[in-house]
C-alpha cells in the first residue's frame, strides 16, 4: 500500500493528526495495534490546560525568558485552537471552556506570587488570590492560587473518535495494524507491519503514547502511571464554576468536574510502578488516598465515588513535550504530548508537523527537539 502519510496510533493525538493532514488534502493511512483510544486516550481526564507541568519560572531558569514564554504563548494558543476546532467541525464531546485553578501547595504562597509577576511580562493571562479572596471566592483553603483563563474540559474519547471520523470522510483509511520496521533509506519511508505487510509512505508520524518504537532515542522522556477517581453526579456541590485545579507541586493533585456534575481526581503518579497488571492492582490503594485528598480539598464533596482507574503515561525531564522530525530517519515525525498537557501538546504536533510536511517551521520544532538537550529541573 502506498499513500502520502502514514499515522502510527490512533489515540487523541493520532486523531489530531490524522484531521490536520487530511486538511491538507493529503492521502492518510492510520494504524492502531488495538481498537483506536484504548490506551492512554480512554484512561486521560483530558483537562485542556495551557499551563505547563513545569512552572514558567522554573522552565525560564532552565531556558531563558524567551524560549520558555514561547513555549508557554503556544500552549495557550493551542487549547484556543483546539476549542475552535472543535466548534468548526461540529464535535460532539462535551468541551466547555473553563478557567484553572492553580493552587500553592505549601504553606506560603511566595513563589506563586513570583510565578504570576513573571507570567504577566510574558503576556499571559491570569490573576493571583491570596489566601483571604481565594477563600472568599472558591471556598479553598489555600495559601494562594492563580485564576487564569484559557483552558477547557472534554471527553476525550469522544474527541478522538469525533476526529478520527472527520479525517475518514475526508478519505482517511485506517487499519488495525502495528508497525514493526521501518526503512528510511528510499525516498519514501517503508514501514514493515507485524502482519508481513508494508506500507509506503512519503511522510510517517510516529504518535504511539507511551509505546516509543526504538527507531526513537530520547534521553529525556520517562514513564509513569496515575491513578483518578470519579464520584457519583452532585452538582450541587462543586466549586465555583467548576474550574480545573491542580497544585504547585511536583507530584500534584488533580481536579475537574463534567456536565453532570460529578468531580474527577487525579494524581498520586508512580514511575516505579507501570506494568498495568502492578499498576491496577493498585487501584483501591490509590483511590482510597485520592478520596482523603478530595475531602481535604473540598469538604463539601460527597466520596460516593463511582469509578477508579488508572494509566500509564510518559513524561519529560523538563515538561515539555517531543514533537518534529526523528533524527537519522528521514521523512519519519514524532508526535508525542507528554504530562500533564498531553491533549494540548497534541494538537500543537498536529499543527507543527502539519507544517513542516508542508515545507515551512518554527522555532518550537527546536525547542521541542527530540534530541534537545533536556535538564531535569523541578517546580
Amino acid at each position: 500500500m502506498k499513500c502520502d502519510a502514514l499515522v502510527v496510533g490512533g489515540g487523541i493525538t493520532g486523531s489530531l493528526v490524522a484531521e490536520r493532514l487530511t486538511r491538507q488534502g493529503l492521502d492518510v493511512v492510520l494504524i492502531d495495534r488495538e481498537f483506536p483510544g484504548r490506551g492512554s486516550t480512554a484512561a486521560s481526564t483530558s483537562m485542556l490546560l495551557w499551563e505547563i507541568d513545569r512552572s514558567l519560572t522554573d522552565l525560564t531558569e532552565a531556558y531563558g525568558f524567551e524560549r520558555a514564554s514561547r513555549a508557554y504563548l503556544a500552549s495557550l494558543s493551542a487549547v484556543s485552537g483546539l476549542r475552535s476546532l472543535v466548534l468548526e467541525l461540529g464535535l460532539s464531546c462535551d468541551m466547555r471552556e473553563k478557567h484553572s485553578l492553580y493552587l500553592a501547595a505549601g504553606s506560603t504562597s511566595k513563589e506563586l506570587l513570583g510565578e504570576h509577576q513573571l507570567r504577566k511580562r510574558a503576556g499571559l493571562p491570569g490573576e493571583f488570590l491570596d489566601h483571604a479572596r481565594l477563600l472568599d471566592i472558591f471556598g479553598i483553603g489555600r495559601a494562594g492560587a492563580i485564576v487564569s483563563p484559557g483552558a477547557a474540559d472534554a471527553d476525550p474519547m469522544q474527541l478522538a473518535r469525533g476526529l478520527l471520523g472527520i479525517a475518514i470522510a475526508r478519505g482517511a483509511r485506517l487499519f488495525e495494524a502495528e508497525a514493526v520496521e521501518f526503512d528510511t533509506t528510499a525516498r519514501s519511508v517503508g514501514v514493515q507491519l507485524k502482519n508481513g505487510r508494508q506500507i509506503e509512505a512519503r511522510s510517517v508520524v510516529l504518535a504511539t503514547g507511551y509505546v516509543m518504537p526504538a527507531i526513537i532515542q530520547s534521553t529525556i522522556h520517562s514513564v509513569s502511571s496515575s491513578w483518578a477517581i470519579a464520584t457519583t453526579p452532585q452538582p450541587q456541590n462543586i466549586w465555583k464554576e467548576g474550574a480545573l485545579i491542580w497544585e504547585d507541586s511536583k507530584n500534584y493533585l488533580y481536579a475537574r468536574t463534567t456536565r453532570a456534575g460529578r468531580i474527577i481526581v487525579g494524581g498520586e503518579d508512580s514511575d516505579r510502578i507501570i506494568e498495568p497488571e502492578e499498576r491496577d492492582g493498585l487501584i483501591p490503594e490509590k483511590a482510597g488516598v485520592l478520596e482523603r485528598r478530595l475531602a481535604a480539598l473540598w469538604p463539601p464533596a460527597s466520596l460516593d465515588i463511582e469509578f477508579r482507574w488508572s494509566g500509564t503515561f510518559d513524561n519529560t525531564s523538563d515538561g515539555l513535550p517531543l514533537i518534529g522530525p526523528v533524527p537519522g530517519a528521514k521523512g519519519i515525525y514524532a508526535a508525542y504530548g507528554y504530562g500533564g498537557n498531553g491533549i494540548t501538546f497534541s494538537f500543537l504536533a498536529a499543527q507543527l508537523i502539519g507544517d513542516l510536511i508542508a515545507g515551512s517551521a518554527s522555532k518550537l520544532v527546536a525547542d521541542f527537539a527530540l534530541d534537545r538537550d533536556g535538564r531535569p529541573i523541578g517546580r
